[in-house]
């Protein structure tokens, strides 16, 4: 599983976290999960990933499509 931050987020469903948040006092982020299966890479592969996460500043997982 694998989960990432929420961005289709409908209003409806904004506001009842806005409204837990003002309840709370706290922000909240939102995060959805995926059923995913990891995909194995070679050495070769994942220097390369490394490289690109490190150049773009974010985090990739190979996955089967």
């Amino acid at each position: 599983m694998l989960c990432s931050i929420a961005t289709n987020i409908n209003e409806s469903t904004l506001q009842t976290i806005k409204d837990l948040e003002k309840e709370l006092g706290k922000s909240l982020l939102a995060f959805k999960c995926h059923e995913v299966k990891p995909s194995m890479v070679n050495g070769k592969e994942l220097d390369k990933i490394k490289e690109v996460e490190k150049s773009l500043g974010i985090s990739l997982v190979a996955v089967e499509a």
